[in-house]
Order: C-alpha cells, then structure tokens, then sequence
C-alpha cells in the first residue's frame, strides 16, 4: 500500500536501544525509511538495532544523547540531518517508569521521572520541530501510556502518570502550533505491554494480573506498536494531528 510507504523519509527515533523504540526504529526502516536511532550513552542494543535496519535494507545511524539536555538532542538533529538527509518523521520512546508511594516518594525521583519523560521528551520535539519547520513538513509521534489518561489499580506510580499525561496533552498543543506549518504531532498510549522491564523474573506475578485484567487476557508484544507509529507517520494519517491512540487490547474501556 503507497499509502503506508515510507520511502524517501529519514526518521529520528529515541529510545531505540530497546523495547518499544527499538521496535518502531526498525519498523520504520522495513516501511522504507532511513533511521536515526538515539539512545543513552552505553545502551547494549543500539548497535543490534542498527544492523536490523541495515539489514533490512535501509541507511541507519547510531547516537548516543541524554534526552534532557537540550544541545546534546540538537547535536543529534544535526548529525541525522548531515549524514541521512532531511529530517522528515520522529519517534519519542525515551523514557522510564518505576513506582514508589506518593507520600514516600522523594522529591529527586518525582523531578527525575519528569525530566526523562516529559522535558526531555519536549526538547526532542523542539529541535525536531525546528528541523522538520526548515524542511516545511514532518510528523512527530510521542510514545505515552494509558496511564496518561487513567490511574492503574494497584500501581503506585503518580509520578509516571503523570509525566504521561503531560506527554499526552503537549502532543495536542504542539500538533496546535505547527498544524499550518506542515507539522503533525499525536500519540501512542500504549497498554501492558511485554517490554525488557515487564520480563523481569520479579514481576513475573503482576503479569498475571495485568494478563487477567486486559479484555484482550494477554499483555502487547513491542512489535504491536510498530503498525500504528508507521500508520501515523505515513501519508496513510495525513489528516491526524492531535490525537491520541490507545493500543491497549480494550483495557480503558473497563
């Protein structure tokens, strides 16, 4: 289908070490893209996500950045752009998640959970958005959560709540912004979804609830979200901006 052809794009994708942004990375690069994979200094799989890209036929290029620091996500912007071509398409998966009860919960982990996950997930957009506003089109998607929109029985987790809300409703105001400009923005909320932290040994248990109490009686696999960031990036989405697309397998609606 043309329509969901990403050939000739170059895409920026963060957190593509492992999970969901690995996945997408390499996604997009099998849809026709050439991919930009960015992930923290000594991430173990940037390197086995680049040779699946490459592998698939498609130029990639590794990078390593803090995703709070703004210049550092510039500089990467820059070296996309200098070795792959013009930045067209984005993917924002960098991000962390841990639980801790509110009232015990130290200031330095509520104001590092928001700046992993919602600043650094708006400096990306920013230089991104300053790329893509040069070039005259592009499309962002951020990767949030349902746990944006709702509050997870038994996870004690308001910080990542509600850095996921925030990554949901900056979404919509950015996609506000820059939508005369050539620019779409939405999000991805995705559910339980079987990433290298929900494989522990140690959580082996809460998967069995989160199993049990999704319509669907089984958690996302990370490739379950390939199709719907191609979707979005694609011409296939070229009237969605500001929407936000819960891959949950039915959970929201209990």
């Amino acid at each position: 289908m043309k329509l969901f052809d990403l050939s000739g794009e170059t895409a920026l994708v963060t957190g593509a070490g492992s999970g969901i942004g690995q996945a997408i990375a390499v996604g997009l690069a099998q849809a026709g893209a050439d991919v930009a994979c960015l992930d923290r200094a000594g991430s173990p799989g940037l390197s086995e996500t680049v040779s699946q890209i490459e592998a698939a036929g498609r130029r990639a290029l590794a990078l390593e950045a803090d995703v709070r620091d703004g210049a550092e996500v510039e500089a990467a912007v820059q070296r996309t752009e200098s070795e792959l071509g013009p930045l067209t398409l984005a993917v924002n998966a960098a991000g962390i998640a841990n639980a801790t009860a509110a009232e015990e919960m130290g200031e330095d982990q509520w104001r590092h959970m928001l700046d992993v996950n919602l600043t650094g997930l708006f400096l990306c957009c920013q230089a991104e958005g300053r790329a893509m506003l040069r070039n005259g089109r592009g499309s962002i998607v951020n990767i949030a959560s349902m746990s944006g929109s709702i509050v997870n029985r038994g996870l004690l987790q308001a910080h990542y709540n509600t850095s996921k809300a925030g990554v949901i409703h900056l979404s919509k105001s950015l996609a506000m912004e820059w939508a005369e400009r050539g620019i779409r923005v939405n999000a991805i909320s995705p559910g339980y979804t079987l990433t290298p932290m929900n494989l522990r040994p140690e959580v082996a248990e809460q998967r069995k609830i989160f199993e049990e109490t999704t319509p669907l009686a089984r958690m996302a696999t990370v490739d379950e979200m390939v199709g719907p960031a191609v979707f979005l990036s694609s011409r296939a989405a070229s009237f969605v901006t500001g929407h936000d697309l819960v891959v949950d397998g039915g959970f929201v609606c209990w």
